[in-house]
């Protein structure tokens, strides 16, 4: 079922057909606006196109640095998983030796 959300920002306002539901396109919303007010306060830039774009690309930045994040974690995680595996293997052999 399609939701329209409302965009009314930086100067453009239009309406868009999402699969999402109503409060969650509400908070992403308001996410890019709080990205959008934080570009413009730490940029000190006012054009609403370059404001837009530069806002794109500070997310993007935020969303590659989270997947490095998530994926150091991740090998982390596989590394402490091949560790207990190696461990329980050696246990098991032991056993089978007695």
């Amino acid at each position: 079922m399609a939701n329209e959300l409302c965009l009314d920002i930086l100067g453009a306002s239009f309406t868009i057909d999402a699969d999402e539901d109503e409060a969650y396109l509400q908070k992403v919303l308001e996410q890019y606006r709080s990205a959008v007010e934080n570009t413009q306060s730490i940029s000190g830039i006012n054009t609403p196109l370059n404001v837009a774009i530069l806002t794109g690309f500070m997310l993007c930045d935020e969303i590659n640095k989270i997947k490095q994040q998530i994926e150091g974690e991740s090998a982390e995680l596989q590394q402490r998983t091949n560790n207990l595996i190696a461990k329980l293997d050696q246990a098991l052999k032991a056993c089978d030796g007695i």
